[in-house]
């Protein structure tokens, strides 16, 4: 909805065509390693392709999120045994020697019961299994994430209250608060 309101060419997460994430939802310990690095190359393929290019990208994830979240969660839950996760972390440090931060980190917050809901609206079968445990754990290491790791430029909305998918009060509140920060005079300096 961002790309097509500003004209920006959206980089979307591969979730179809990633050969892993259905058996990882049937055996998250087992295949976590595979479907991790099957991620972070896509993801680092991605900035490669933005890198080169004149157009302004939006991306729905970035690298930064797969690795302190998703992996980091996997990794501590014991679905990434330490000698895979050190291997992972050493091939993310290898890519960040010519990665930049994006122009603007764009944190929609949500509380978890939110997105359960949005989880059973968007119907995918490998998600409805999703172990409460597994997305409270996300959501912790997305609130942690940004709020105190990403040092990048952020913004922060929440929308548990907001339909901005159906209300476009909500998205125009959405880009009035993303252009406050990119262009306005009341955005932030850092």
């Amino acid at each position: 909805m961002l790309a097509k309101h500003y004209g920006w060419e959206p980089f979307m997460e591969p979730v179809v065509d990633n050969p892993y994430l259905s058996d990882y939802y049937k055996d998250i310990k087992r295949w976590s390693f595979a479907l991790e690095v099957f991620f972070l190359k896509q993801r680092f393929k991605d900035i490669l392709n933005i890198n080169a290019s004149d157009k302004t990208i939006i991306q729905d994830r970035s690298i930064f999120e797969g690795v302190y979240i998703f992996t980091a969660n996997n990794h501590e839950m014991g679905n990434m045994d330490d000698r895979d996760f050190e291997t992972y972390m050493e091939l993310f440090e290898q890519m960040m020697t010519i990665v930049r931060l994006p122009d603007l980190m764009i944190y929609l917050r949500s509380s978890v019961p939110h997105l359960v809901d949005n989880i059973r609206k968007r119907g995918r079968d490998y998600e409805q299994t999703m172990p409460l445990k597994y997305l409270t754990n996300l959501n912790k290491r997305y609130e942690d994430f940004v709020m105190n790791t990403y040092k990048g430029r952020k913004l922060v909305i929440d929308v548990d209250d907001m339909d901005y998918k159906n209300n476009p009060e909500d998205l125009a509140l959405i880009v009035d608060k993303i252009d406050a920060t990119m262009f306005g005079i009341f955005g932030p300096l850092d």
